[in-house]
């Protein structure tokens, strides 16, 4: 393999997680003597990676959501322009721990779209690896333990440097295969995480009474998916729930509805079951039609009570129930950001 020169990391964050990982291996890499630099996808135009010489070594470094790459990475590496560069693919998936276990997450088809864009463009794949940083994933679960945090950077540190150590040494690094067929095994969940689930979920954060309209939520949303409506952040169905704006809010103000999710799921299901079997004369003997008409539903049900939900919380009474019924509105649920090494180094 030819020697690599100089290392280009292309990363995109939500809490830093991915970030972090990328500041680790550009570390490594520059105690290897090589030119690092790390950018933020968002940042650059994929077409100026035509200009890299061809022993510069690309690396990409994401989250993942649903089991996938979010939409932000996929339409960066889609931009890529043909070339010949080696390219290392990463991901930073929903880690956890259990004693000195580190419990994995899964990748999906992150890797597998990914690679498959790649190679049509004539990219050599030279690596794909996965960490297990702490999941940021609010919505579902309390905050990690600081602890936890702690030792799931300390883990991923050494993780980083050893992979590191690989791929500067001129070797190839697929450890992503050992968890192939589960990823495999999960890929329709990822495609309809992709195609369906995120636009729900999109509807599950707002802006609590605890609000002072600071607007920083609106300014630093990736994918400019929170407007604002009334006065109020109001988030569109752009969100790919990259759980910056509520881990990020300085007055922890964004909640996520877990209550009102659940709410609009049963009466959406409610009123499906009384259409079927009472409005249409005639049955549906298409499992896929039944499901379509369902999911239509359920989203025509979001969206309304997404908007009169949008509409309570300007009143003080209202508010304070809506909030009531968020997991995150306590203070035991907590928020996440990645730390800085001086913190997990103590």
């Amino acid at each position: 393999m030819k020697a690599i020169k100089e290392v280009i990391i292309f990363y995109f964050s939500g809490t830093g997680n991915a970030k972090q990982i990328a500041i680790w291996f550009a570390e490594f890499a520059r105690k290897k003597g090589l030119d690092c630099t790390w950018v933020n996808m968002q940042t650059i135009d994929a077409k100026s990676i035509a200009s890299y010489s061809s022993d510069t070594l690309l690396v990409i470094i994401s989250p993942i959501h649903g089991f996938n790459y979010p939409k932000i990475t996929l339409q960066f590496i889609t931009h890529f322009p043909k070339g010949n560069h080696r390219v290392v693919l990463m991901n930073t998936r929903a880690g956890m721990r259990i004693g000195r276990w580190v419990t994995p997450g899964l990748t999906g088809i992150a890797f597998l779209v990914s690679s498959l864009i790649l190679k049509i463009k004539h990219y050599q794949i030279v690596g794909q690896i996965p960490f297990d940083m702490p999941s940021n994933w609010i919505f579902l679960h309390p905050a990690l333990r600081k602890k936890t945090v702690k030792y799931l950077h300390k883990v991923n540190y050494a993780r980083v440097e050893k992979h590191a150590d690989k791929i500067f040494s001129g070797k190839s690094d697929f450890i992503a295969y050992r968890s192939l067929l589960l990823d495999v095994l999960i890929s329709p969940i990822a495609v309809a995480y992709f195609l369906i689930g995120q636009f729900g979920l999109a509807k599950t954060l707002y802006a609590s009474s605890a609000c002072d309209h600071c607007g920083l939520c609106i300014k630093q949303c990736p994918r400019k998916a929170i407007k604002s409506l009334k006065g109020r952040p109001f988030w569109t169905f752009k969100c790919e729930n990259c759980m910056k704006c509520i881990n990020n809010c300085p007055k922890k103000a964004i909640e996520a509805g877990q209550a009102f999710f659940i709410i609009t799921g049963i009466i959406s299901s409610m009123i499906t079951t009384a259409l079927f079997n009472y409005m249409f004369f005639f049955e549906l003997s298409s499992e896929f039609i039944h499901s379509l008409l369902s999911t239509v539903i359920f989203f025509l049900f979001l969206v309304l009570f997404y908007r009169l939900q949008h509409l309570l919380l300007r009143f003080s009474f209202t508010a304070k129930i809506i909030s009531f019924l968020s997991l995150t509105h306590y203070k035991f649920w907590g928020r996440y950001k990645s730390i800085p090494d001086h913190r997990w180094k103590e």
